[in-house]
């Protein structure tokens, strides 16, 4: 008679018995469909059924509730006015200045702007770049909503609610695609853009009294011979373009500033409106020493912007070399 271990040991070896042996291409294809049982991969259709009515519902469920959070995410945002402003967003009241032509995308870390003036192919980057740049500037339909909506803006005829400022293109000469921005002349013209801050309000230096110690001399007197001949357009974010060290300043020789030394007071603040465009001021170097790296400086001009060159807020700097 058997013993309690003994019956032990045979219930273990009988529920732990090696299945009985099958050719692997018979294996394969019962894994697949068992004829048997009349299973597909170990389960029947009614089973394989009800799992994929679950995991519909599931997924459905889930991918409506993500459809809700969403649409309701979206109701709370303006698709022209945005959430976070000025000091409660990330870019905050500070704006920076930019300049065009842009060096080659493989050399994108570089700020020079580096050609020979008598070769046309070598100053074809530099003009085809602000050929691009500007084509906004000359072909309304490339800007969404801009059309109608343009007006001729003053100092004393700030534009409408709904309509935007036109920038005047003619203004720019020589600094034009027609004469090649006079880079041909060893004169380039480049060109300046303030970074556009939602809602942000300029604070003018309308008046020659408390202007800036560190502020160019050159442009106090400019603000002054405004103040007298024409007080309404005190309201500019002036700007202006400086050697950095003594010897660049020797080196860059005269700039003339056009159409204004600065950005009109009537194209601010920046409300997001369609066809906005920024307004620009094309600097013209107009006889810059040639054969020379000379460092620029260029600074934007109002009570609230702070410049600092590490941050890169409120000037820019670039390099010109003309061999």
């Amino acid at each position: 008679m058997p013993t309690i271990t003994e019956d032990c040991i045979d219930g273990f070896q009988q529920y732990y018995a090696r299945p009985p042996e099958r050719p692997k291409k018979k294996s394969f294809k019962q894994m697949i469909y068992d004829s048997e049982d009349n299973s597909y991969f170990g389960r029947t259709i009614e089973s394989w059924a009800k799992i994929g009515i679950f995991y519909v519902a599931f997924y459905g469920v889930l991918a409506a509730l993500v459809a809700i959070c969403m649409w309701a995410f979206f109701q709370t945002l303006d698709p022209r006015i945005p959430k976070w402003k000025l000091d409660r967003s990330i870019i905050g009241t500070n704006p920076g200045l930019g300049f065009r032509p842009l060096p080659p995308v493989d050399n994108v870390e570089s700020t020079l702007i580096w050609y020979k003036g008598t070769q046309h192919e070598n100053y074809k980057h530099w003009t085809d770049s602000l050929d691009d740049f500007l084509a906004v500037y000359k072909v309304p339909g490339l800007t969404p909503g801009r059309g109608q909506n343009i007006y001729n803006c003053d100092y004393n005829q700030p534009p409408p609610k709904g309509q935007v400022c036109d920038v005047d293109i003619k203004a720019w000469s020589p600094c034009t695609k027609e004469n090649n921005y006079n880079y041909h002349k060893s004169s380039p013209c480049i060109f300046l853009k303030l970074n556009k801050i939602y809602g942000w309000i300029p604070e003018y230096y309308n008046t020659s009294k408390d202007l800036p110690s560190n502020m160019p001399s050159k442009l106090k007197d400019y603000i002054k011979i405004v103040e007298t001949t024409e007080a309404h357009k005190l309201n500019t974010i002036w700007v202006t373009c400086e050697g950095e060290n003594p010897a660049d300043q020797e080196n860059i020789g005269p700039v003339a500033y056009l159409p204004v030394q600065g950005f009109p007071g009537y194209f601010y603040p920046y409300q997001n409106s369609e066809g906005y465009l920024s307004p620009l001021v094309a600097v013209h170097f107009e006889r810059p020493k040639r054969g020379i790296i000379i460092n620029v400086e260029c600074k934007a001009w109002a009570r609230n912007i702070i410049h600092d060159r590490k941050e890169r807020i409120g000037s820019v700097h670039y390099e010109l070399l003309i061999d």
